[in-house]
């Protein structure tokens, strides 16, 4: 395993305020707002890339990367001459990671998720520790801002670990900020539920209303203060604006569409630094939120 210095201990650091950007859908917006609010702080900033199967983050912030870490699950391995066909690890295992068949026992690492149980109900020690790449994190610098981002191994299907690592792993500093990966699954649950506030990024569709009903959901169920964001405004759906409104929802603002902006993307030049103004507007956007 590679190791590197990820930066001071947590005992250290200073009380942090942890902001997640999240939507119901991918392509509203969440790495542009994520990044421009963490550009906009004058304080120090922890950036941490949730969306391990698409990190992107870094093509705008471009940090200097200067430590990586390989991260592995533990799954069973077979010793198959200890091994009684009893069937207690395949009856426990609720993901058909390991399956027994007259005097035939299989493992299957790709399914497993690591919960040990299989290990603790073997009476015959017929299962060993291996291990599972499932992913790397790294974590680097750009400017005023740490940032940590992983990237899941290809063909893996299981992002919230990883989530989990790269969240642990993060050295935080007075704002922490994660970006979200898409959707309302289990990924994006563990990428907000300990964050201070959300903030859901939506556009002004029949399918950003949709999605955004259904991130604001579990927000609710959480328990966690959110308000939202309105990415691409003025293309002439208006219908978010009036679903905030009757449900005491926060708009904290709208960013109208421009082909200046979609330009700068397209050419990885964060907003705030494209269009004069804007970068004021996420910092007051910051100073909001602490209140």
């Amino acid at each position: 395993m590679a190791r590197d210095e990820a930066g001071p201990s947590k005992a250290n650091r200073e009380k942090d305020m942890k902001i997640a950007v999240a939507s119901g859908k991918g392509g509203t917006g969440k790495t542009t707002i994520s990044v421009s609010l963490a550009l906009a702080s004058n304080k120090p900033v922890t950036f941490v890339d949730c969306d391990v199967e698409e990190p992107n983050a870094h093509i705008f912030l471009k940090p200097d990367i200067s430590g990586s870490e390989e991260f592995y699950l533990t799954v069973p391995e077979v010793i198959e001459d200890r091994c009684n066909y009893c069937a207690k690890c395949r009856d426990l295992c609720q993901f058909n990671a390991i399956t027994v068949f007259g005097h035939t026992i299989m493992a299957f690492p790709d399914m497993c998720h690591s919960c040990g149980g299989c290990f603790l109900v073997c009476d015959q020690k017929a299962l060993k520790q291996g291990k599972r790449q499932i992913g790397k994190v790294e974590w680097g610098t750009s400017g005023h801002i740490k940032v940590f981002q992983a990237a899941l191994r290809v063909g893996e299907a299981m992002a919230s670990p990883l989530i989990k690592v790269v969240k642990k792993k993060a050295e935080e500093r007075e704002i922490v900020i994660y970006d979200a990966p898409p959707g309302t699954s289990c990924p994006v649950i563990n990428t907000v539920r300990d964050a201070d506030y959300v903030l859901l990024v939506t556009e002004p569709t029949p399918f950003g209303l949709h999605d955004l009903k259904l991130a604001a959901a579990v927000m609710k169920e959480l328990k966690l203060p959110f308000g939202v964001i309105l990415n691409k405004a003025g293309i002439g759906f208006s219908k978010v604006n009036k679903w905030c409104e009757e449900n005491d929802i926060p708009l904290h603002m709208e960013i109208e569409f421009d082909k200046d902006l979609a330009s700068a993307y397209s050419r990885g030049i964060p907003i705030v630094e494209a269009v004069d103004g804007l970068k004021k507007q996420f910092a007051d956007l910051l100073k909001e939120l602490e209140k």
